[in-house]
């Protein structure tokens, strides 16, 4: 049995580490399974390299740091070719293809269009449970841009600017499931040139029937960081100030999480079909940066049990009792 092999992501980052070795020969050797879940715990953000590209050791990978945990909403395409389905989510573009969960959906940003583009989030924010982490595989890499971002919420905390910091901590910001980027109104730096996809359409009965949920722009973890942990994308405004002064506050503070992204805050993931990797979606912001429209990209989700506890529903309703009009 060998072990593996741990490095920093970046030397200029705080978070974030490479793992390499982890294969069916070690992966349920405890010492190594104890290892990586302190690191995990650690460093927030872990990148296995030269992986068995399978759905198998997809979920193999994601049970070391937890139970799966399905996705919240019915309509989110699921990974029927997986092993286990539970909570395994199946994002595929095909281009050219006019029907399918994300058909479409092109934006234009510094003049470029894109598809595919994911806004910076954390993963239910319109829930009152979070998931602990996800895993992330991607079968086809676009072979150009096409990368997902990571941003870590504790690096952010501490270079976030310190006016918009002290006048957003202890605050909740409210959110919903619309995913439409049509709807979006915070942090916008995109145009969107031909509409939504079919899935966040498909999404909007569900959306009705979602109270709206409340989550702290920032929260401190039990080892003692604050965590700045911003979703510019769902999110309608901050709780108890849902005016013009509050508006104006939350769109300045999603266009600085939009300004960290592209410092030492953030790492951008460029993928290879044997890469894995997991986040702390407790911790972590995340985004995807698009790519051109003629190149397809797949990429599948497990999802990972757990919850910081800190998320509720509006008014104290579970899905399902209240029903919301949806433009």
């Amino acid at each position: 049995m060998t072990g593996i092999s741990v490095s920093d992501l970046r030397e200029d980052m705080s978070f974030g580490s490479v793992v390499s070795g982890l294969g069916w020969s070690n992966i349920e050797d405890e010492a190594i399974r104890q290892r990586l879940r302190d690191l995990f715990k650690q460093r927030g953000l872990l990148v296995f390299k030269d992986m068995e590209p399978s759905a198998r050791m997809q979920v193999a990978v994601s049970r070391i740091f937890g139970p799966l945990k399905d996705h919240p909403t019915k309509g989110t395409p699921r990974d029927e070719n997986g092993e286990d389905v539970v909570g395994v989510i199946d994002m595929h573009y095909v281009p050219g293809a006019d029907t399918g969960a994300y058909a479409g959906g092109r934006v234009e940003i510094d003049g470029v269009a894109l598809t595919r583009f994911s806004p910076w989030h954390y993963d239910h924010c319109y829930n009152d449970e979070l998931n602990y982490a996800g895993v992330l595989r991607s079968p086809v890499p676009a072979p150009e841009r096409g990368r997902t971002g990571f941003m870590d919420g504790v690096e952010a905390y501490r270079q976030f600017s310190s006016e918009l910091r002290a006048r957003i901590e202890g605050r909740n910001i409210i959110h919903t499931l619309d995913t439409r980027l049509t709807r979006m109104r915070f942090g916008v730096n995109f145009k969107v040139l031909d509409g939504d996809p079919p899935i966040t359409k498909d999404l909007l009965k569900e959306v009705a029937i979602f109270p709206r949920a409340m989550h702290p722009a920032v929260w401190t973890r039990p080892s003692g960081e604050k965590v700045m942990h911003i979703s510019p994308w769902m999110a309608v405004g901050i709780e108890h100030m849902e005016d013009e002064q509050g508006d104006a506050l939350f769109d300045a503070v999603c266009h600085e999480i939009n300004r960290l992204g592209k410092g030492t805050s953030a790492y951008w993931h460029d993928w290879s079909a044997t890469d894995m990797l997991i986040w702390d979606n407790t911790r972590m912001m995340h985004a995807v940066e698009g790519c051109d429209p003629k190149y397809e990209r797949h990429t599948i989700r497990s999802t990972i049990k757990g919850d910081y506890g800190l998320g509720y529903f509006e008014d104290g309703k579970k899905i399902g009792e209240v029903f919301r009009e949806v433009a």
